[in-house]
């Protein structure tokens, strides 16, 4: 399986369940790009894995000119959808973060909350967000960090999940200072800032309901199994989330991100 094959699948596995209901569990991470890169009348702004509009709807209720691209149908359908309703005029496309279908230097703002992350070829992927804006333009990208909670998330799931294609990019490196400088450093002038942006749930059992019939890589991987097997993973789910257990019985897990801003040579 090439890049293309992949990115195939995961503009449908993306899709396949009801981001918008998980949506608010990174709500405080769209806060910290906001504030970051402070949206005003009259600023363009591409918010690059848009998902359902989560963050682009929070720049345009600034007054930003907002764009939203995505890989996956169903969340520009669904960010359109949630858009039109809140009465807030903004543009949502498909389109691949690698290969954007913008001139050069189109926009005053570009942003993206844990999602070019994703992109298996980190160093088109970089270029192109830097392609896009304008000299002296703003960047703001957030990217789990490696040893924070999603790291071991993402962990915990690896040995449920296929091999990836030979050569794609880590995309917790994206959480990292060294491999954001090593991708952008030439095009931007960087800071960056750990943050936390913790999830809770009610029980373990909570966040498990919530992930395997919202969150679509989970929802794909669990309905892909047999009845037995989606139970031995239901099961082993519920474990590593007890790892976060507080009193009470709710969970409480340190979600760490890296916060990278910058400004367009």
């Amino acid at each position: 399986m090439g890049f293309e094959e992949l990115k195939r699948r995961q503009s449908v596995i993306w899709g396949a369940g009801p981001f918008e209901e998980v949506e608010y569990t990174i709500t405080e991470m769209y806060e910290s790009i906001l504030d970051a890169l402070e949206p005003v009348a009259g600023k363009s702004w591409l918010d690059v894995g848009c998902g359902t509009g989560g963050l682009s709807m929070s720049a345009a209720r600034a007054g930003a000119d907002v764009t939203g691209v995505d890989l996956a149908p169903a969340l520009i359908y669904t960010a359109k959808e949630r858009a039109a309703k809140k009465q807030l005029e903004i543009r949502y496309e498909e389109g691949d973060c690698e290969n954007l279908q913008f001139e050069d230097g189109s926009f005053d703002i570009v942003s993206s909350s844990v999602g070019v992350m994703f992109a298996p070829d980190h160093a088109a992927a970089a270029a192109e967000l830097a392609r896009v804006c304008a000299p002296g333009g703003r960047l703001g990208l957030s990217a789990w960090r490696p040893e924070g909670g999603v790291g071991r998330f993402f962990r915990f799931m690896l040995p449920y999940q296929p091999p990836l294609p030979d050569g794609v990019g880590i995309p917790l490196l994206w959480g990292t200072e060294d491999h954001v400088t090593s991708l952008l450093g030439e095009y931007f002038e960087l800071s960056f800032e750990e943050l936390d942006c913790p999830y809770e749930a009610e029980s373990s059992e909570a966040a498990w309901e919530l992930f395997s019939r919202a969150f679509g890589p989970t929802r794909t991987l669990a309905q892909s199994m047999s009845d037995e097997d989606r139970a031995s993973f239901r099961e082993a789910f519920i474990e590593f989330s007890d790892q976060d257990r507080v009193e009470g019985g709710g969970i409480r897990q340190s979600r760490t991100y890296l916060l990278a801003t910058g400004t367009r040579r």
